[in-house]
């Protein structure tokens, strides 16, 4: 498959997602990212846990190595759940060759951003992971539960909304999310107004974005700030690829490479 093809065919659930019930909507996406989800790794096993009323879903590749890494999934803080991302948080597992835990956080607008602040911080007092992994918006909740926890672990990003958001700073629409869908997600992450430039000096961040996307110069912009404060951070795009393009990594050779190379530098970061 190629990007064009991907495109056309995300844009045309996306139309069915966005014409639905909130409920209809969340299962549609659900059903929409599935879609180019790869098989389950061969051996890993799979388990969902309850948990205050949500959901942990637990990816055990055989093997794994000591430490548990938390992925909290995108879905612009009103869609998206550990089904939706169920083939990246798998995928994820396999890579690590570790254990990792799939979050399945509550959701605009029945929860505002500190309930979901909140819970996602509740559960690192469970999991206690070695590392956090966050996807779009989960990019954003896992940048700010880093800065609460009492003691630093690395961070993946995966093309997140990064502050501020404005349209001088946001780069030019794109397939899939235009500068206008951005823009929308502020009422539901009032913080996305402002720069997050308070990370510990010790934080270890590895970041993958994507060619187009209006995320990716404000994304680019924290990260040369990030560094310029003496954080780690090791960064790479994913060449002519869009946001969402990670659901169909297994089918886009330049999608899975950027990933592979993710993946690659956050396993370092864990094995030191």
């Amino acid at each position: 498959m190629d990007i064009d093809t991907f495109i056309t065919r995300f844009e045309r659930g996306l139309a069915n997602v966005t014409r639905s019930t909130p409920a209809e909507a969340r299962r549609r996406y659900d059903q929409l990212c599935q879609t180019f989800a790869p098989p389950n790794p061969t051996g890993m096993r799979i388990t969902d846990e309850p948990w205050e009323g949500s959901v942990l879903r637990h990816f055990i590749p055989p093997s794994a190595k000591p430490g548990r890494v938390m992925y909290l999934h995108g879905g612009g803080f009103t869609l998206g759940s550990v089904h939706s991302h169920h083939g990246i948080a798998a995928s994820l597992a396999d890579r690590l060759s570790r254990h990792v835990v799939s979050l399945d956080y509550c959701l605009a607008p029945e929860a505002d951003y500190r309930d979901m602040l909140e819970e996602c911080l509740s559960a690192t007092r469970v999991i206690t992971p070695a590392a956090i992994v966050g996807d779009s918006a989960g990019g954003r909740l896992a940048l700010d539960v880093l800065t609460r926890l009492t003691h630093s672990v690395p961070l993946g990003l995966i093309y997140p909304p990064v502050g501020p958001l404005n349209p001088q700073t946001l780069g030019p629409d794109a397939p899939l999310l235009s500068r206008n869908d951005v823009l929308s997600l502020l009422p539901f992450c009032p913080g996305l107004s402002t720069q997050i430039d308070t990370l510990p000096t010790n934080a270890q961040l590895e970041v993958l974005s994507v060619e187009h996307d209006p995320l990716t110069a404000p994304l680019e912009q924290a990260v040369a700030a990030w560094r310029r404060n003496g954080v780690q951070v090791g960064y790479r795009s994913a060449s002519t690829m869009v946001h969402a393009a990670l659901h169909a990594h297994a089918q886009l050779p330049e999608m899975q490479s950027a990933w592979q190379d993710f993946c690659q530098a956050l396993n370092q970061r864990l094995d030191h």
